[in-house]
């Protein structure tokens, strides 16, 4: 029972990361040269938020594999 308080208890907390990533992101690359968010952009993340996920990281390194590819 404790380590499925604990497996929610990492999930919850790998969400949140997620969720503050993802704002991150949003909030640096979104922006334009005099610092407000593009809308096509903001656009274009909403609906990609709205797919599933097209890959499954197993890793750090595939995770920046992934990465360094795009």
């Amino acid at each position: 029972m404790a380590n499925s308080t604990k497996t929610a208890q990492t999930t919850a907390q790998l969400k949140e990361e997620v969720k503050l990533l993802r704002s991150f992101v949003i909030g640096i690359a979104g922006k334009d040269a005099e610092g407000e968010y593009r809308p096509e952009f903001v656009e274009k993340i909403l609906v990609a938020l709205k797919e599933k996920p097209t890959h499954k990281f197993e890793s750090a390194k595939s995770f920046l594999s992934q990465l360094r590819k795009t």
